[in-house]
């Protein structure tokens, strides 16, 4: 889910900030999915992977085995994609790329050289300090970072600096949500000097940390969410519906799933995610069932509970309602 948290973290950041400025509801909500997007940016570097996965160890009798995946992902992972200096030069050149796809650049070469240059020195650097893998990381990045600059300068008519800045908030915000999640980030790549020599730990019981890791990835959701829904003047009741305290009964998973941790955390996150759509769908159903449409006719209740953001709502609401049920019963057999 971290790479959901990245997004939505700066997502939050820059609708709350475009609000303060007292930006239209369009514009704030394009300013935040494009600094959403950049802050997603440095994951691009699990391309590693492809390249140096050996193929014989992910395809075993006949079928692919994602730990093989990860584990080689991971040697490459949270490192120059990670970088405080790297997004320092990216960003800037980013914002340059926007005046470039506009021709709205009044010196065009000069700022061509300065896109091109800071770039291009990305990934000679790269490829100077990690070889030709780094390379490759660092080209899959500068060239997916090229073109979600164009397609913003093509769909949005944010300005270069705007941009720049929006890239800035994105890049720079992405490696301190990791720093709870795994191993550190290099995040003054490409010097030898970390800021971070091991795992923030919340918790010395591993499952508590695990779950203290997804209280924080939820409460990044939730302001991400509380952003859309103060910009576009919706109400508050959105999160509010009786098919969100189902998520309670979560809490027996507690007594029949082996302990979540880190390294071991799927069936936690995908059964816990799995009660929370469940709940977002029940409270869709409810509102659209005939005799329910017949009784209230509360055109309120009716927006609310369409299947789409009131849906997310809900399903938000009963994810929280069963972390904490699980919390609660976790620790009560600790």
């Amino acid at each position: 889910m971290m790479f959901v948290g990245h997004a939505l973290f700066a997502f939050a950041l820059a609708v709350l900030f475009a609000e303060r400025r007292g930006w239209s509801a369009r514009q704030a909500l394009a300013l935040g999915i494009v600094t959403g997007s950049f802050a997603a940016l440095p994951d691009v570097d699990v391309v590693y992977a492809l390249f140096a996965l050996d193929g014989g160890r992910f395809v075993s009798g006949g079928a692919g085995d994602p730990e093989a995946f990860w584990a080689a992902a991971n040697s490459g992972h949270r490192s120059m994609t990670h970088s405080l200096v790297v997004a320092a030069v990216a960003a800037p050149a980013f914002g340059l790329l926007i005046a470039l796809v506009r021709r709205s650049a009044r010196r065009p070469l000069l700022v061509s050289a300065g896109a091109l240059s800071g770039l291009g020195g990305l990934v000679a650097v790269a490829i100077a300090v990690s070889g030709p893998l780094g390379g490759i990381v660092m080209g899959a990045f500068v060239l997916a970072g090229v073109g979600l600059a164009a397609l913003t300068a093509r769909r949005t008519d944010l300005s270069p600096r705007t941009v720049a800045a929006a890239a800035a908030i994105g890049l720079f915000s992405h490696p301190w949500g990791d720093l709870v999640t795994g191993s550190p980030p290099q995040m003054l790549y490409p010097f030898e000097v970390g800021l971070f020599d091991a795992r923030v730990l919340l918790h010395p019981d591993p499952t508590i940390h695990l779950l203290g890791a997804f209280a924080l990835e939820l409460a990044v959701i939730w302001l991400a969410a509380l952003a859309v829904v103060r910009v576009t003047d919706r109400s508050i009741r959105l999160f509010s519906d009786r098919s969100a305290a189902l998520g309670a009964a979560y809490g027996a998973a507690a007594i029949v799933l082996v302990p979540p941790t880190l390294d071991v955390s799927y069936h936690f996150v995908f059964s816990i995610l799995a009660v929370g759509s469940v709940c977002g769908v029940l409270s869709w159903y409810r509102s659209v069932s005939p005799v329910r449409t017949v009784v209230r006719r509360d055109v309120a209740a009716a927006e609310r509970l369409r299947p789409n953001f009131g849906v997310v709502a809900i399903a938000l609401a009963g994810t929280t309602v069963a972390l904490v049920g699980y919390a609660v019963v976790y620790v009560a057999l600790a």
